[in-house]
């Protein structure tokens, strides 16, 4: 029944999101032949690919149907989208494309309108927190649309929540001590969202709306849903909830040792720069 639901019925693959991609990864390939001496198959190039195909594998394929089969599947999506995807993309931009786009007149006129990494970083953690309340989940799966362009703000907050220790500006965050409080914080902020899930498994457990959802789009109700067997049975149970919790801990620590490690090995190699 799983991979049934993986391959046919309501779970499609994004032709759309796989054009919109592919166009990125186009404009991407042009600019760094263009204007750099970047070979496309050094590490930069790499992990900028691998952000968009792991994009696309995520919110592009039926996954993203299945995810709403269950909290810890959910979870997992969201930790991809957030914790993954943004760090592996900004580490995939050449460090003299950035240095160029920062001293670009219309961006310095534009960044006037982001918030700073710190603030963007509370907003991204309130909004998390707040996305996985019951009552706030409940109302935005009934729109898509507002649901989405909660889930795109977000998205958004993460780049910039991410800037800092992905691809950090040596006049802003040069001293080894503001990373490493930055490192802290992130941790800190992102906390209550994951505690949230593995109280509520303690205290009795939620219902997920995004199951009632799903179920409601195919027409066949939440009971008759776990009778197919769709998804083991630890999915189902209250653990299912607890294991969301800690998943989302352990991708946010995973992404953060990854971006830091995968920084410190880019930035002891040659610094390629632009092209005269």
């Amino acid at each position: 029944m799983f991979y049934a639901m993986w391959l046919e019925g309501q779970s499609l693959w994004n032709t759309p999101l796989l054009a919109c991609l592919i166009c990125i990864a186009v404009v991407y390939v042009v600019l760094v032949l263009s204007f750099t001496k970047i070979k496309l198959h050094q590490k930069k190039p790499l992990l900028f690919f691998l952000s968009l195909i792991i994009m696309y594998g995520t919110f592009g394929s039926p996954f993203e149907i299945i995810s709403h089969l269950s909290y810890s599947l959910h979870m997992l999506q969201m930790s991809i989208l957030y914790f993954i995807i943004p760090p592996l993309f900004l580490l995939g931009i050449p460090d003299a494309f950035l240095q160029q786009i920062r001293h670009l007149s219309l961006f310095v006129r534009v960044s006037k309108f982001f918030l700073p990494p710190i603030a963007a970083l509370y907003a991204f953690g309130a909004m998390f927190l707040m996305y996985h309340f019951p009552v706030v989940l409940t109302t935005l799966s009934q729109n898509s649309f507002v649901h989405n362009g909660y889930l795109f703000v977000l998205f958004v907050l993460s780049f910039r929540m991410w800037g800092p220790i992905a691809t950090p500006d040596s006049k802003k965050y040069g001293s080894k001590e503001k990373n490493k409080r930055y490192l802290f914080l992130s941790g800190l902020v992102l906390m209550p969202a994951c505690l949230l899930f593995i109280l509520t498994a303690f205290i009795g457990g939620m219902n997920n709306p995004l199951l009632t959802q799903l179920t409601a789009n195919l027409c066949i109700s939440p009971s008759q849903l776990s009778s197919l067997n769709i998804l083991p049975s630890p999915f189902n149970t209250r653990l299912d909830q607890l294991f969301a919790g800690i998943l989302m801990l352990g991708m946010h620590k995973f992404g953060l040792t990854l971006t830091v490690r995968l920084g410190k090995k880019m930035n002891s190699g040659n610094v390629v720069g632009i092209v005269d």
